[in-house]
C-alpha cells in the first residue's frame, strides 16, 4: 500500500468555512487514493458538516483546535496569543512532521507569520515568498512575490528567482526556465529603485535564465515563465487578472445569452469556448506556496470555494511526490556554496 500523504487543512480559515472547506477536502479524497487530510478546527462544527458526504473516514482526521483567528486580526499578535487556533495547531503538525503539508484560506498575514516563525525557513532564505502558478496563453507562469514581502530588498528578489527557477523545472517540468523582472518598460534604465538596483543583480546570475524586464500586459501571453517582483506589485497584477478574467467570463456569458440568435450560436461554440475558458480559470491551479519553508505551506484564497481547497490540497500532494521542498532546499544549499568558494 502506498503511503499516504498527510495534509493539515484549517478548517476555520477563509469567508466560507468549514462548509467549504469540509467539502473541497472531501472531493479531494475522491480525486486522489493516497492523500489523508487533517482537518484541524472546531470539532463540532466540522463533524457536523461531514455527516453531509460519504467519504473513506479512514483518510479523514478531525484534530480539535478551540481558538480561531479571524480575517481581520493582528497577524503576529494573534499568532503568538492563540496557540489553541486551527492555524498554529496545524502549523505545529507540520514542524513535527505529523502532517505533510498545511493548507490555509485565513487570515494571510497569520499563515505567513505562523509558516515563517513555526514551520520555519530553510538555512539561506530571508524571506519566504507566495509564489502562485496562474494560467497564460502558453501554459502557466509563476509569479513571485505576490503578497509576502511589501519590502523586499534586491537580494531577496534573486533569492526569489533562484527558488522560482528551481520550481518551475523541477515541479512543473520546464527547462531553463525564462526569468523576468516587473518593469513599467523594457529598457535597463527604467523602473524604481528597486528594479533598477535588482536588474543588474540578476543579469549576473549563471544559474538562472534571466530575460530581461517584463511589462504587464506580456504577462498574461507567457513571455515569461517566473515573474519577479516585490509583493505589492505582486498582488495588484494577480487581483487585477482575477477580476479581469472573471469580469470577460461574466461578459461572454452575457453575451451569447442575449437573444435567441446568439443562444443558438453559444450551442455551436459551447465545446470549444469551455475548454478555451478552462486555461484561465485560476481555480485550477491550486493555491500559492510559502516557497523556501523547512515544510510544505500552501495559501489558498481568503473566499475559496470547495474546489480552491480541493485543488490546494491535490497540489500539496503533486509537491511532495515531487520533493519540491527538498529541491529547492537543495538549490539553495548549493548556491550558498557558490557564494562561500568565490569570498
Amino acid at each position: 500500500m502506498q503511503d499516504l500523504v498527510k495534509v493539515a487543512v484549517d478548517a476555520m480559515g477563509g469567508d466560507n468555512a468549514p462548509a467549504e472547506i469540509v467539502k473541497g477536502a472531501v472531493e479531494a479524497l475522491g480525486v486522489r487514493d493516497n492523500v489523508k487530510v487533517i482537518l484541524v478546527g472546531q470539532e463540532e462544527p466540522i463533524r457536523a458538516e461531514l455527516k453531509k458526504y460519504s467519504y473513506d473516514e479512514a483518510r479523514v482526521e478531525v484534530v480539535n483546535a478551540t481558538e480561531v483567528i479571524e480575517m481581520a486580526e493582528p497577524p503576529v499578535n494573534a499568532i503568538r496569543q492563540k496557540k489553541d487556533s486551527s492555524i498554529v495547531v496545524a502549523m505545529k503538525m507540520v514542524r513535527s512532521g505529523e502532517a505533510d503539508a498545511f493548507v490555509g484560506a485565513g487570515n494571510t498575514g497569520a499563515v505567513l507569520v505562523g509558516g515563517t516563525t513555526i514551520v520555519g525557513r530553510v538555512k539561506g532564505v530571508e524571506r519566504a515568498p507566495l509564489a502562485p502558478l496562474f494560467p497564460t496563453a502558453k501554459g502557466v507562469s509563476l509569479l513571485i512575490d505576490c503578497g509576502a514581502n511589501v519590502d523586499a530588498r534586491p537580494a531577496h528578489l534573486v533569492k526569489f528567482a533562484r527558488m522560482g527557477s528551481i520550481y518551475m523545472e523541477n515541479v512543473v517540468g520546464i527547462k531553463n526556465p525564462r526569468v523576468a523582472i516587473v518593469n513599467i518598460g523594457a529598457e535597463e534604465e527604467k523602473g524604481n529603485a528597486l528594479v533598477k538596483e535588482t536588474f543588474p543583480l540578476l543579469r549576473e546570475c549563471k544559474d538562472i535564465n534571466f530575460i530581461g524586464s517584463i511589462e504587464a500586459r506580456d504577462i498574461p501571453t507567457g513571455y515569461a515563465d517566473v515573474i519577479v517582483c516585490e509583493a505589492f506589485v505582486g498582488n495588484v497584477i494577480l487581483k487585477l487578472f482575477e477580476g479581469v478574467g472573471n469580469t470577460m467570463l461574466s461578459m461572454v456569458k452575457e453575451g451569447l445569452m442575449s437573444n435567441t440568435r446568439s443562444k443558438i450560436g453559444a450551442l455551436l461554440v459551447q465545446p470549444a469556448l469551455k475548454k478555451s475558458l478552462k486555461q484561465f480559470d485560476t481555480s485550477e491551479h491550486g493555491g500559492a506556496p510559502l516557497l523556501g519553508l523547512k515544510g510544505l505551506v500552501v495559501k489558498t484564497h481568503g473566499n475559496a470555494k470547495a474546489v480552491h481547497v480541493r485543488t490546494s490540497i491535490i497540489q500539496c500532494v503533486t509537491f511532495t511526490e515531487q520533493g519540491m521542498n527538498e529541491k529547492i532546499k537543495a538549490g539553495i544549499q548549493a548556491e550558498q556554496k557558490v557564494v562561500s568558494s568565490n569570498l
